[in-house]
């Protein structure tokens, strides 16, 4: 019997350990000691290396191959001191050998896989990735069905590049035109943000691979970011900053969302159950992890207690931290056992967990295609005097401004790729047989790779934008020369910004002395001799437009258009696409006519020193706050509530094409769960093209304060040939009418009559209707959560 007793319990001591993807998820948490659970909730450090250097961005540039200098925390365990799987990407989580639980890895991307492109000093062989167009380039599109192509090419150098995550789409309201990362965000408008991003996590996803959008939630500014206490209403919460992310949740259901640096009315978003697990996961439905932003939060247990499942990138104070809390009682294994049990479900259906074979070789030849023909499609129009646009009867081009020929794919920080090339303006219309005065090529490149040359090679890991180089300012008589010897003068006007840092107004978001100098004096030269003068905006958040946009004849909004730029912008200006873009975001005619322009980016607080990083951070900041004041008035529902005029209105975009609207048939007249709208749409132009059908509705306004009309629905037509029409169609639900009850926690539509208007932009409207709704609706009662501390004194409609 005792020989029996001691063979059972060798056969018991010996016997395997359960494996992820064979035993179930609860055995194999089950099977984990403390410090296996803490490895799996903490990333494993972050090795970061900034953007090699490539300054001469035609396509056919010799490239900087010399590594750049790198930023690197420790891992939380000297023994996670291995290579990387994927140099260059932004961090991993901890694999777990004896219970077959693989490592995964997280990229930087929003606009393409960020990746070291050359490696171990091997230029023979390189790991370029293709940068796509910018977040507000792809939401002027107002196209989810381009938007998921562009997501489904990048979905796959995702994969082919051996990443299981990319760290995107980032999909924040545009608050403030000076916000340093709106670049990579969508729209003002919730809808617009929250369907743009599901197109881009379904074509993502649908190769297999995961996206984390963020940041969640309220992170509108980079100033103090990781300090700043963002003070703001529940219903501006639920209607504006939460509802994208809400629409994303639901429509693409993304693996992992990442929470914000900021604080939100107190407490730090990582650190918010009623953030993270209440209205994400309670009132959502969502099923992947949270994860932190890099460093973000300041308290590791307090994130494990809200949710947020995974601290990135990970650092040994916080494994510490969460193990010490477990042994003291402070926090409970079975918390940690929920958070690993939801990265384990991810990191079930994740290529490195089905041991996908990636190739280091995603076909970048046609996903530079893709990028060239979103980027077509999310242009802007803006203004086409006496047909100055598409150029006709045009061979030689006198081509002005130093982004014409150093022109901005993309924005700074995380949001940038190492990309293969740059197509610039200059080389776009060459390669379209155009000619570029040779002599002002010569001397603007000359000048830039001058400037270039002066500044200083970054020693350390910064995401700082390079100072814009400036502008050469040309004499009365050269001007009339090269006047005489082109037929058309383009200027293009650059502008970046990225991560860390927001922009300013002078020499920024107004353009310089300088720059108007150059408009002025080459439009007065080329109009003497009867010639007209195109400006292309090569920028990624709003300037100003109205002091100097009535001395050209055109403008177009190009944004940042990714590597094929040049391509593609000249595919605009030529004639070979029709213009479709429409904007996503107010053009407004001053600064000091935004509704946020007081209050951005906040203030710091009196009596307090900066405050030191948290443990595991790379920096700290200034206690501060800012308080959304401005409610729910945000963008164009501000603008047109308040009769605000812009300079360029929400939803607006012209075409070289015409279009007229037919009625506005609506299903019924009165509200009975759900209404239908109709409107025909007929190419009334010559030229084939696409128009964005926007369908706002005007709510009765009797007890909430509504905005004067609300964006509820967008469709964008096939293409039209002249004369060819299309009906589109759009379904109200009780939903699209609600707006947020502070007092009830509830969504509720109002009895009254609804209009319903159907437009080409916010302030051009072509067809309206209208219903009635007999009696108060609550669509939905939800949880009171989220409340300031503080009392708002919020804006209130006229």
């Amino acid at each position: 019997m005792a020989a029996l007793i001691i063979f059972s319990l060798r056969v018991h001591a010996q016997a395997p350990a359960p494996q992820l993807g064979k035993n179930s998820i609860k055995e194999v948490i089950a099977a984990m000691t403390l410090e296996e659970k803490v490895k799996l909730v903490v990333g494993m450090g972050f090795r970061f290396q900034s953007p090699v250097p490539r300054r001469d961005t035609s396509a056919n540039a010799r490239r900087d191959t010399t590594p750049a200098p790198a930023f690197r925390v420790p891992p939380s365990d000297p023994a996670d001191n291995v290579p990387e799987k994927v140099p260059g990407a932004a961090g991993r989580t901890h694999g777990i050998a004896r219970l077959g639980i693989p490592s995964i890895t997280v990229s930087d991307g929003p606009a393409g896989i960020r990746i070291s492109p050359i490696r171990n000093n091997d230029s023979s062989k390189t790991y370029y990735a293709t940068a796509f167009p910018s977040g507000t380039l792809l939401a002027s599109t107002w196209d989810t069905s381009t938007v998921k192509k562009v997501g489904a090419a990048f979905g796959d150098e995702i994969k082919e590049y051996g990443a299981d995550i990319i760290l995107g789409p980032a999909m924040n309201i545009h608050r403030n035109p000076l916000g340093g990362r709106n670049f990579e965000y969508y729209s003002e408008d919730p809808l617009i943000a929250g369907n743009i991003a599901a197109a881009m996590v379904n074509g993502i996803q649908s190769m297999g691979v995961g996206t984390s959008i963020k940041h969640y939630a309220a992170n509108n500014q980079e100033t103090n970011r990781n300090s700043i206490n963002t003070i703001v209403s529940e219903r501006a919460l639920r209607e504006i900053y939460l509802k994208g992310f809400e629409i994303t949740v639901k429509k693409s259901h993304p693996w992992t969302v990442m929470t914000s640096y900021n604080k939100l009315n107190g407490t730090y978003t990582s650190e918010r159950p009623d953030l993270v697990t209440t209205i994400l996961r309670d009132e959502w439905g969502f099923k992947g992890f949270v994860m932190s932003d890099w460093f973000g939060g300041s308290d590791a247990v307090a994130q494990m207690k809200a949710g947020n499942d995974l601290l990135m990138p990970g650092n040994a104070n916080q494994s510490k931290a969460i193990t010490d809390a477990v042994n003291s009682g402070k926090l409970d294994v079975a918390q940690l056992d929920k958070n690993i049990e939801k990265i384990l479900n991810i990191i079930l259906i994740s290529p490195e967990f089905k041991k996908y074979k990636y190739s280091n070789k995603p076909d970048l030849a046609a996903h530079a295609l893709v990028s060239r023909n979103a980027a077509t499609d999310g242009m802007v129009l803006l203004k086409n005097d006496v047909k100055a646009l598409p150029l006709k009867g045009v061979k030689k081009i006198a081509l002005y401004g130093n982004t014409s020929y150093d022109i901005i794919a993309g924005g700074t920080g995380s949001g940038d790729v190492n990309k293969p090339y740059t197509i610039n303006l200059a080389t776009g219309l060459t390669n379209a047989g155009y000619t570029v005065d040779a002599a002002m090529k010569a001397e603007y490149e000359t000048h830039i790779a001058d400037v270039k040359a002066k500044r200083p090679r970054s020693r350390g890991f910064s995401f700082a934008v390079p100072p814009p180089i400036p502008e050469p300012v040309m004499d009365a008589n050269t001007l009339a020369q090269k006047a005489m010897d082109n037929d058309v003068a383009i200027i293009t006007i650059g502008r970046n910004a990225g991560e860390g840092a927001d922009r300013k107004l002078q020499n920024d978001y107004y353009l310089s002395d300088t720059e108007k100098m150059v408009i002025k004096n080459t439009a007065d030269a080329f109009h003497a001799k009867g010639k007209k003068i195109i400006v292309v905006l090569n920028i990624g958040g709003v300037v100003e437009t109205a002091s100097w946009r009535d001395g050209v004849d055109g403008i177009l909004l190009a944004w940042q258009p990714g590597l094929e730029a040049g391509n593609a912008i000249t595919d605009i200006l030529s004639g070979k696409v029709n213009p479709s873009g429409k904007l996503a975001t107010t053009f407004a005619a001053d600064y000091k006519d935004e509704p946020t322009a007081k209050t951005f980016p906040g203030k710091e607080l009196a009596d307090t020193a900066k405050a030191p990083p948290a443990a595991g951070q790379r920096r700290g900041g200034r206690p501060s706050e800012v308080t959304y004041e401005e409610g729910v008035y945000v963008g164009y529902r501000y603008f047109n509530t308040f009769h605000v005029k812009p300079a360029y209105p929400f939803g607006y975009g012209l075409s070289y094409t015409t279009f007229k609207y037919g009625p506005l048939k609506l299903s019924a007249t009165s509200f009975d769960g759900k209404i239908t709208a109709t409107v025909t749409v007929t190419n009334s132009g010559t030229v084939a093209g696409r128009e964005i059908v926007q369908l706002y509705v005007s709510a009765p306004g009797k007890e909430l304060d509504k905005p004067a009309e609300e964006l509820k629905g967008f469709a964008k037509t096939r293409t039209l040939n002249a004369g060819e029409s299309q009906t589109m169609t759009f379904t109200l639900a009780a939903a699209d009418l609600a707006s947020f009850d502070t007092p009830s926690t509830s969504w509720i539509a109002e009895a009254g009559s609804y209009i319903v208007k159907a437009g080409a932009s916010s302030e051009d409207i072509k067809q309206t209707a209208s219903f009635t709704l007999a009696k108060d609706i609550v669509t939905e009662k939800v949880n009171k959560v989220l409340v300031p501390q503080v009392q708002i004194n919020e804006l209130k409609a006229p």
